[in-house]
């Protein structure tokens, strides 16, 4: 089971240690009383969905023997006004970098990890409307 520690250290900052013994350090900016010397936690959940479509997009292109060369994946949340101030609208851009990328490949990728792998995409779809696109550039 996947386990993580939270650690208070000053002001408004937190480190994070994951079980695999990664720690991010989280903070927020003055007028909350940090001082901005780390990623915000809702940031990190943007940053998480990206990371774990991304790696699966990579690993299923890579499988399919298609000369990908770079990923960027794009993530804008749309946060509600009122507290708890929870995304209700997360838009992401895959832009696949590649040498002779096939569309439908691309596509077929994508749509598996919106679908079927992305885990943190799963977790968040019935609190968020997620959206998603992707674009292609052939080098």
């Amino acid at each position: 089971m996947p386990v993580a520690k939270v650690k208070y250290t000053d002001g408004m900052q937190f480190v994070g240690e994951a079980g695999s013994g990664h720690a991010i350090v989280m903070d927020g900016d003055a007028e909350v009383g940090g001082n901005n010397t780390g990623l915000r936690p809702m940031e990190l959940l943007l940053i998480g969905v990206g990371g774990c479509s991304g790696m699966d997009v990579v690993s299923i292109l890579k499988k399919k023997r298609e000369n990908i060369t770079g990923l960027e994946v794009l993530v804008n949340g749309k946060k509600a006004d009122e507290h708890p101030k929870k995304y209700t609208d997360i838009d992401i851009e895959f832009v696949v970098k590649g040498k002779n990328l096939s569309e439908e490949a691309v596509k077929k990728a994508v749509q598996l990890s919106m679908d079927k792998y992305c885990s943190v995409k799963a977790t968040i779809e019935g609190t968020a409307k997620v959206n998603f696109t992707y674009k292609i550039i052939n080098e």
